[in-house]
């Protein structure tokens, strides 16, 4: 049996999650506070809110810039070329398309390097197309790609774990925007600069900060046309075009962390449990109804999930650590009396952050 297959790719397979980060595309109906989806007068609050804020940008809070670039990915079609890179030189970039339409928000992202993929999202729903296989991999994906996800957390605890401060204006694509430093008030999280596009507030630029203030990853459009005349119908039927390919879906049932057997001995400062879900295992070794369980964790910023399999004895697995830009990846071996477990923590957050989590996560059964 191997490992589950979490959401822990390098640069140049996390392309379409990281275009997600630095557009801010909410490709999924979620919004401020991790509700479903806001009812129209919630909407017209959240946009009065950014519409009042003061003129001058030097005096935003951390919350201000945040629904800023929240509202912004709602009501922004655009089409750019997008580019990610990473402190250890790794370089990927994609095509995009994003529209959006009251509720709906669609985007395609065509890879420029790599192997060639298609990635669609419709809202929650995600169709990867890998030409060369003739496949198509279909989920339903949580809106923990993007930045700022906003969920986990209501605003006065972001206050708390970040602040926000105008550094200054710049360009981006040819584009005028404000630079933004968003630091953490603790050392379990990234720092991050943002170029936030003066107009709108989308963001257009993304760096992500170590404790000394290195880049460990950035990401930024490259060319970008604002406003551009994409349709959603467009896209959509582009999405529902299968034909000749073949659908493989992955399910999804939700789930508690107690209901399967586990529990934190207490919470990481500042990340609150958003989901849990289960899955089937069906790698070659996996026993008939072994299951993976991924527990998902939020501040409204970063997120980490861990993701909990039974160990495989005889496929012995290289416990450790690793890092591939801003994505960190911690697993471990865990002993247990009727049956080791397995888990890999992952998430754009410091090594220390997803230590914590490993070193608090016991078996309740």
């Amino acid at each position: 049996m191997t490992p589950a297959a979490p959401d822990w790719r390098p640069a140049s397979a996390r392309l379409a999650a990281a275009v997600a980060v630095v557009a801010g595309c909410a490709t999924s109906s979620a919004v401020w506070a991790g509700r479903e989806q806001a009812p129209t007068s919630a909407r017209a609050h959240q946009e009065a809110a950014v519409a009042q804020a003061a003129a001058d940008p030097a005096s935003y809070g951390v919350i201000d810039w945040l629904r800023r670039m929240h509202l912004a990915a709602r009501r922004t079609n655009y089409v750019g070329t997008f580019v990610v890179t990473a402190a250890a030189g790794n370089l990927s970039s994609a095509r995009i398309w994003h529209a959006c339409e009251a509720d709906l928000q669609i985007e395609r992202v065509e890879t420029l390097s790599g192997p060639p993929r298609s990635t669609f999202r419709r809202n929650d729903l995600v169709m990867t197309f890998l030409p060369e296989a003739k496949l198509i991999k279909s989920e339903r994906r949580e809106n923990f790609d993007v930045f700022p996800n906003l969920l986990g957390a209501s605003e006065s605890a972001i206050a708390e774990l970040y602040g926000a401060r105008l550094l200054g204006k710049g360009r981006v694509a040819g584009i005028d925007a404000d630079v933004v430093q968003l630091a953490p008030r603790d050392a379990l999280r990234f720092g991050y600069r943002v170029w936030s596009e003066r107009r709108s507030g989308l963001v257009l630029k993304l760096q992500t900060l170590d404790a000394e203030g290195r880049i460990v990853e950035q990401s930024a459009f490259s060319e970008l046309q604002l406003d551009a005349p994409v349709k959603t119908h467009a896209l959509a039927q582009m999405m529902n075009n299968t034909a000749g390919y073949r659908v493989e879906r992955s399910e999804l049932e939700r789930t508690t962390a107690a209901a399967e057997g586990w529990s934190l001995r207490g919470l990481v400062a500042g990340f609150k449990p958003v989901s849990c879900y289960r899955r089937a295992l069906t790698a070659r070794g996996a026993e008939p109804g072994e299951r993976t369980m991924q527990w998902t964790f939020s501040d409204g910023l970063a997120t980490v999930s861990l993701f909990v399999e039974p160990y495989d004895a005889q496929h012995p697995q290289q416990e450790g650590a690793m890092a591939l830009g801003a994505t960190n990846t911690l697993t471990r071996r865990i002993p247990d009396a009727q049956g080791d477990w397995w888990l890999t923590a992952v998430g754009e957050v410091p090594p220390q952050t997803l230590e914590a989590f490993a070193r608090n996560l016991v078996r309740n059964r």
